[in-house]
């Protein structure tokens, strides 16, 4: 684990040097998730007795009804929370992008 100060940080998460990000409140991280990767971007909530994970996207309230929903973000939550309640790689399975997804949901 390595401590950098977050404007460094979201730097080289957007260079690829780092994946994960553990911020220790969500106003630190999501901000910069949704900048970064606001269409596959997974937000996690740690040190509760259940898996809670969430699109970084958040809740849309401004396109229902629009036919223009991207589910790739919610998708992605739900795999990596699977996968963390079952104790494997939480982002095996997890798509980078709508094509990808749907590569995989045809095969």
């Amino acid at each position: 684990m390595f401590l950098v100060g977050s404007g460094t940080l979201w730097l080289k998460v957007g260079d690829g040097q780092y994946d994960p990000v553990v911020t220790m409140y969500h106003d630190q991280g999501q901000v910069a998730i949704k900048l970064l990767g606001f269409d596959r971007g997974v937000s996690v909530l740690a040190g509760l007795p259940l898996r809670v994970t969430t699109p970084a996207h958040g809740t849309a309230f401004d396109i229902p009804g629009k036919a223009i929903t991207n589910v790739l973000p919610t998708k992605n939550a739900f795999t990596m929370c699977l996968n963390m309640a079952s104790n494997r790689g939480a982002t095996d399975g997890v798509a980078t992008n709508v094509s990808e997804l749907e590569e995989r949901t045809v095969s």
